[in-house]
């Protein structure tokens, strides 16, 4: 991977964001002014896949700070005074938008009115994008679920960051042309490793609907015990709901997440062994936020190399444990 000293931001007209008001709090830390120049451009996203893959594009020609790290939900991410501070001091701004950081999208629209702020997600194309059932009208959020899909929106950092850097453009497009490399060869690699799952093994059941893209893209049939957001609650005849299908198609596997309570996918284990039926945790997924940053599930391709091999490993197919790089620590 690229050193992680990095910034990126969206580039074309129709992706800046020009909305009002914000609250009274934040708009006194905005207005307080930008730090002041500064030799390095210095970028700001939001969640860590978009921080990887901007620090990918920068190398060391940038500095990048990611919001939200290990375990952090970010449909319920609220942000503080010290992530504001650091807003209004970028260079850029990236996030990934679709509704995904809702508590915060007041605040980014905001900052959109005065410097180049990016919505990631919103600059894939949009047939390509799925409904959200959370929010009628809008999409679903989790596009770097696929990585093909995901790395649509590398060539729009790029030309933003050209734009706003001119003498590192060239550095930008050389380091995006390798990363896109690397996308292209986690994406080989789940579409020819989950291809090794049963058939009617092809369902994967975790603790929000997270996981919807994967399923697009892969084959897989995928089912949240919550809905798209974390904020979501599930209610107790969709637990029985979901008991019913457990027992009804014998599924034996049932997948935790990291940045999500645990607690709905051990009632579903409860109310299958109930009935007779065992279902056990296949592993522990990475769904909105990544693994430890500086260890390798801590990268995008980590993340997905991660989520492959364990529920291919865990619904019958052949993965090898370290994943197709063999550099997973916890894949078994």
């Amino acid at each position: 991977m690229m050193p992680a000293a990095n910034l990126a931001l969206g580039s074309v007209d129709r992706r800046l964001l020009i909305a009002a008001g914000t609250a009274a709090a934040a708009l006194a830390v905005l207005t307080a002014g930008p730090a002041g120049a500064q030799d390095r451009l210095s970028i700001v996203t939001t969640i860590a896949q978009i921080g990887d893959l901007t620090s990918a594009i920068v190398g060391d020609a940038a500095d990048v700070t990611i919001l939200m790290g290990e375990g952090v939900d970010p449909h319920s991410y609220q942000h503080t005074r010290t992530d504001m501070v650091l807003l209004n001091q970028a260079d850029v701004v990236i996030y990934n938008g679709l509704y995904l950081e809702a508590q915060m999208e007041d605040l980014l629209h905001h900052l959109g009115e005065r410097k180049p702020v990016l919505a990631y997600a919103e600059t894939l194309p949009e047939d390509r994008l799925l409904p959200s059932v959370d929010y009628e009208g809008r999409a679903d959020p989790h596009a770097w679920m696929n990585a093909r899909l995901w790395a649509e929106g590398v060539d729009d950092v790029v030309a933003l960051l050209s734009e706003v850097d001119p003498d590192n453009a060239a550095l930008y497009a050389a380091n995006a042309e390798a990363y896109l490399a690397e996308l292209d060869a986690i994406a080989d690699y789940a579409e020819a490793t989950l291809a090794t799952v049963p058939q009617e093994a092809r369902v994967v059941i975790s603790a929000h609907d997270a996981f919807n893209y994967f399923g697009d893209a892969y084959g897989f049939e995928v089912l949240g015990i919550q809905g798209l957001s974390t904020e979501s609650e599930a209610g107790l005849q969709q637990i029985e709901s979901m008991i019913d299908l457990l027992v009804e198609r014998e599924v034996g596997a049932v997948f935790v997440e990291t940045s999500v309570a645990d607690r709905n996918v051990q009632a579903l284990i409860e109310g299958a062994a109930a009935r007779g039926h065992r279902v056990a945790i296949g592993g522990e997924l990475f769904s909105d936020a990544m693994g430890s940053a500086g260890t390798y599930e801590g990268t995008y391709v980590g993340m997905l190399d991660h989520n492959v091999t364990t529920i291919t490993r865990a619904l019958g197919g052949d993965a090898p444990a370290g994943g197709f790089q063999g550099l997973l620590g916890a894949a078994s």
